[in-house]
C-alpha cells in the first residue's frame, strides 16, 4: 500500500488509535495531558469544562495520568473563586523526555526536552563531518546522547525516545539515510548504530525544523514553507498542520532546485543548484572568506560592518533564493515562506533581494516572508519535541514501557 503524501500526524508521534473503547480511553488521556499541558496549570473542573467529559470521568484519567508520572498536582487553586477550590494540575517536570540529536557537516548536537517543553540537558561537539564513515561519527554521537540522558537521569528524567535530524534523505522507515550528499552517506541504517532500546526516529533536519516552528514559533500558521541552510539548503512544507512528505519521504529538497542549469556542479550529481549559490559554503566563497567554526557570525559581522564583498555575496543568494522560492511558492500558494536555521541570522542582508524576486516573479499576491526566532536551534528542538509530543498524543505508552 502506498504511504500518505501528506502526514498529519507529526515524525515521532503516536500512532493512530484504533475506534475500540480502549482506543477512545486512550485518546481521552491524551486529550486530558494536552489540556493542562496547553494552559500550564488547570484545576480537574476546568479540563472537563474544556474538552467535554464529565469531571468524574476526567477524575478517574487525572489520577492515571498522575499514577504513571505525567501529572502532578500542585494544591489547592488561589481563593476568589466560587465553590470549594479545586486542586491544581500541571505536566510533570519529572519522568519521561525527548532525547533529540542532530548530525550536521560540521557538527553534533543532543538535548533533552521535557514534558513542558524545557530543555533540561545540552551537548554540542563542533567536528568535521563530511567525508567521515557513518560508524566513527555516530559513535560520538552516541557518547554525547549518554552524557545528555546521564544528565537527565540525575534530573529524575529518562529517555521516553531519541529523534535524530540528518542533512538527507530518509526512507519511511525512519531510521534509513538514503542519502546525504554533504555528509556522502548512502543507503545507512542509524537503528543498529545507535544506543539504547528507545524508540527510534530519523528524519530530515528540515522537518524537524519545520515542526519546531509549528509547535513553538510565535503565531505561526498552518500552512507555511519552511526553508533553512546551513552548508546545505533544505525546507519542509506545512500543509494543515502536517508534513507534505511525498511519495518516498523525498519532499522538501529546496537545496537541489536548479537556479542556473550550466551552473558549478553539485555533491548531488546536478549543476547550479540552489545551495551553489545560497549554502554558507558558497556565500563564503563568494565574498572571498574561508570557512570557519562560525561562518554565520562571520558573515554577519562583515556585513553589519559594510563589508562591500559579503552584502554583495548574501544580495546573490537572497536572489537565488528567491528564484527557487519562486516555484515553490507558485506551485504549492502557501501562507508564508518561514527563513529559518543560518538564513535567519543572514536575513537582514538576504530579504530585500529575496523578496523583489518573490514580488516579480509569483504568480498572485506577494507571498509573505517570516524570519524564526528559532534559528539554527530549530531541527535539534524539533527532533526532541516530536518524542515529547508522542507522549502527549499517547500517554498510555508510558505505562507500556514502564
Amino acid at each position: 500500500m502506498t504511504a500518505p503524501l501528506h502526514e498529519t500526524r507529526p515524525s515521532g508521534a503516536a500512532r493512530a488509535l484504533p475506534d475500540t473503547q480502549r482506543g477512545m480511553r486512550r485518546r481521552n488521556l491524551a486529550r486530558v495531558l494536552h489540556a493542562v499541558s496547553a494552559e500550564g496549570s488547570l484545576s480537574r473542573a476546568a479540563v472537563a469544562t474544556r474538552i467535554g467529559l464529565t469531571r468524574a470521568a476526567v477524575s478517574t484519567l487525572v489520577d492515571e495520568l498522575i499514577r504513571w508520572g505525567l501529572l502532578e498536582e500542585l494544591g489547592p487553586e488561589r481563593p476568589g473563586r466560587v465553590g470549594r477550590p479545586g486542586s491544581a494540575l500541571t505536566v510533570s517536570g519529572r519522568g519521561p523526555a525527548g532525547i533529540g540529536a542532530e548530525i550536521g557537516v560540521d557538527h553534533l548536537a543532543v538535548c533533552a526536552v521535557d514534558l513542558r517543553g524545557a530543555v533540561r540537558a545540552r551537548a554540542v561537539r563542533h567536528t568535521a563531518n563530511r567525508g567521515r564513515a557513518p560508524g566513527p561519527v555516530v559513535e560520538e554521537l552516541t557518547e554525547l546522547v549518554r552524557q545528555v540522558v546521564a544528565e537527565a537521569e540525575r534530573e529524575a528524567l529518562w529517555p521516553a525516545g531519541l529523534a535524530v535530524a540528518v542533512p538527507g534523505l530518509v526512507a519511511r522507515d525512519g531510521r534509513t539515510v538514503v542519502r546525504a550528499p554533504n555528509l556522502d552517506w548512502h543507503d545507512t541504517d542509524l537503528d543498529p548504530l545507535l544506543p539504547g532500546d528507545w524508540p527510534l526516529t530519523v528524519d530530515n533536519e528540515a522537518n524537524f525544523g519545520a515542526l519546531a516552528e509549528l509547535w513553538l514559533g510565535d503565531g505561526t500558521a498552518r500552512d507555511f514553507l519552511h526553508v533553512s541552510a546551513e552548508i546545505g539548503i533544505g525546507a519542509a512544507v506545512v500543509v494543515d498542520g502536517g508534513l507534505l512528505r511525498g511519495t518516498r519521504g523525498f519532499a522538501g529538497e529546496l537545496g537541489h532546485v536548479p537556479v542556473r542549469p550550466d551552473g558549478p556542479p553539485c555533491p548531488c550529481g546536478g549543476r547550479g543548484c540552489l545551495e551553489q549559490y545560497a549554502g554558507e559554503e558558497a556565500v563564503l566563497r563568494a565574498a572571498g572568506l574561508k570557512p570557519r567554526e562560525d561562518m554565520v557570525g562571520l558573515l554577519a559581522g562583515r556585513a553589519e560592518q559594510g563589508d562591500a564583498s559579503v552584502r554583495a555575496a548574501l544580495r546573490d543568494a537572497g536572489t537565488a533564493l528567491g528564484i527557487a522560492l519562486t516555484g515553490a511558492v507558485n506551485l504549492l500558494d502557501p501562507e508564508t515562506v518561514v527563513l529559518g536555521g543560518a538564513l535567519a541570522g543572514l536575513s537582514p542582508w538576504l530579504l530585500p533581494a529575496l523578496e523583489a524576486e518573490l514580488t516579480g516573479r509569483t504568480a498572485g499576491p506577494p507571498c509573505p516572508v517570516t524570519v524564526s526566532r528559532l534559528g539554527p536551534e530549530g531541527p535539534l528542538l524539533g527532533a526532541a519535541h516530536s518524542v515529547v509530543r508522542g507522549v502527549l498524543d499517547d500517554p498510555a505508552v508510558v505505562a507500556e514501557r514502564s
